[in-house]
């Protein structure tokens, strides 16, 4: 059984790329399609809402969100991810990736279409039921990010597993562009049928009704390529390491490769592999073997992901300084409320598609040339180099006619960061884990690194407020300053750089020789 198990096991290791490797990296990889879709979006929408619920009659500025709502409406799916990302990687452990897989689609799916349908007679009504319904809807993403890594993990080769988890990775900046794309055509269409006058000339009149369906079916599209991925999502089976190294069904895993490859796995064959004797018997995630074992590589890339993600999320605050500084979005009470969400939209997508798309897209091609372990060591180092070059000499960029430099500076520590650390600490959990602790170590590093979001664009916009109380925004208390908040988080990117020693290279490898769930024979 064991030499079923490995031979298995070894014909994946050693598998050429073949069609169906693309056809899971397209299904797996619509999955963070549809989550960075629906995490992305309510960024563009939350002007309009404010417009429509909470414009003061006589205010000389448009309506918008109060801190406290803003931070409900835009945290609640960070908390339910970060939820969702223990529960299913568990789940994903005990049950199978495919059947928890499933199930986080179908959440996804109803909380995209219930959030549009968020309904209420007040605006505390509407932003309550909104808030339910989207923390559901981050509890079923949440639940993507260690299924989807471990089930690309163990459906790829060890030659080219890298760039395959990498390019699932990837299609989430496809999400952010299409959110952005949905809102622009969406809002367009709109703004041709309901032409509306600038905030300033007519302040009811800038707001027209039909406003309000703009937002909900923003967000409710989100619901569409979930769908569309369902059917081919069920007819993906489960992953043969699963199959034989948990459930011990080796018949099973090898007629579902022997499928899937296009390959002939035999039994012949399979009594080739090693004997039951290479197994190690089974150790649980709070035992000391594990902390023997892998205490140290968890605590390597669970530390990575939250420092990383403290400052990759925190890089939002300096978005309306650029956007302002290089003309996209003008003055609200100059745009009418549906021309505020086109800008919005517009400046969003073309930062996504300039200083996020080329840095993944990089780590697609060069992961197996390079290593997890060097692109995120020098993706630290350049994060930290850069920020510390936004904040030493912070007086001069701030000049008129230093902006350019400026968004240059900004975008190349967005690049780093995805041709670094965004990208790998994602990666490497899904491959140092034994199986049947796999996506639950995964997930224990995701909600790590969902911590660090939270920190970094909830705690970070308090932070950088500015010392002196006069400059400081509506609803805010003065904080320490957006160039020392630039120190703090070079600090954080030092700190990432550092940890990253405690996490090994497992490119060129196969799983069970990185986890040791099987002996060298």
């Amino acid at each position: 059984m064991a030499g079923e198990q490995v031979q298995v096991l070894s014909a994946l290791d050693v598998a050429k790329t073949q069609w169906y490797h693309f056809t899971a990296i397209i299904v797996a990889g619509m999955g963070f399609f549809t989550d960075a879709y629906d995490l992305f979006c309510i960024s563009l929408v939350t002007k309009l809402i404010g417009r429509i619920c909470y414009t003061v009659d006589g205010s000389p500025k448009p309506g918008s969100l109060p801190p406290n709502v803003s931070a409900a409406v835009n945290g609640v799916a960070f908390v339910g991810t970060l939820s969702g990302q223990l529960f299913f990687g568990w789940l994903g452990d005990k049950l199978g990736r495919k059947t928890v897989y499933g199930i986080t689609l179908l959440l996804m799916i109803f909380c995209s279409v219930a959030s549009g349908l968020s309904f209420g007679h007040t605006p505390t009504s509407v932003m309550a039921t909104l808030c339910f319904f989207r923390f559901w809807l981050g509890f079923g993403i949440g639940g993507d990010y260690p299924l989807l890594a471990t089930i690309m993990s163990e459906y790829a080769n060890k030659r080219t597993r890298g760039a395959f988890i990498a390019a699932v990775f990837a299609m989430q900046r496809f999400g952010i562009l299409a959110g952005g794309a949905v809102a622009i055509g969406i809002t367009a269409a709109f703004k041709s049928k309901f032409p509306a006058p600038p905030y300033a000339v007519d302040p009811a009149a800038s707001t027209p009704p039909q406003a309000d369906f703009v937002w909900r079916l923003i967000l409710m599209f989100g619901a569409l390529p979930a769908a569309l991925t369902f059917y081919w999502r069920m007819k993906m089976p489960e992953t043969a390491r699963y199959t034989a190294l948990i459930a011990k069904n080796a018949e099973r895993a090898a007629a579902d490769m022997s499928k899937v490859l296009q390959v002939e796995i035999t039994k012949q064959d399979a009594e080739m592999g090693p004997t039951a004797s290479s197994y190690k018997r089974s150790f649980g995630l709070f035992s000391c073997e594990f902390l023997r074992r892998h205490g140290r590589h968890l605590l390597g890339t669970a530390s990575t992901w939250l420092l990383l993600d403290i400052a990759y999320y925190s890089q939002n605050l300096f978005q309306k300084d650029i956007f302002s500084a290089v003309g996209w979005i003008p003055a609200a009470q100059t745009m009418s409320a549906m021309d505020e969400l086109y800008h919005i939209a517009r400046a969003q997508t073309l930062l996504a598609l300039c200083g996020t798309v080329p840095g993944y897209w990089f780590t697609v091609a060069f992961i197996d040339t390079f290593g997890r372990f060097k692109i995120q060591l020098v993706g630290f180092f350049m994060m930290t180099a850069f920020m510390l070059g936004l904040a030493v000499p912070y007086e001069h960029w701030t000049r008129p006619g230093n902006h350019t430099w400026f968004v240059v500076m900004y975008g190349f520590t967005f690049f780093f960061a995805n041709f670094g650390p965004n990208a790998t600490t994602f990666i490497v959990p899904a491959e140092i884990f034994p199986a049947r602790l796999r996506a639950t170590c995964h997930g224990i590093s995701a909600a790590s690194g969902k911590v660090g979001a939270i920190i970094g664009s909830f705690g970070f916009q308090y932070l950088a407020q500015s010392q002196d109380p006069a400059k400081v925004a509506h609803g805010y208390q003065p904080g320490i300053g957006v160039r020392n908040s630039l120190f703090l988080l070079a600090v954080c990117s030092g700190l990432g750089f550092m940890l990253t020693f405690l996490v090994p290279e497992p490119k060129g490898k196969s799983l069970e020789e990185i986890s040791r769930d099987i002996d060298e024979v």
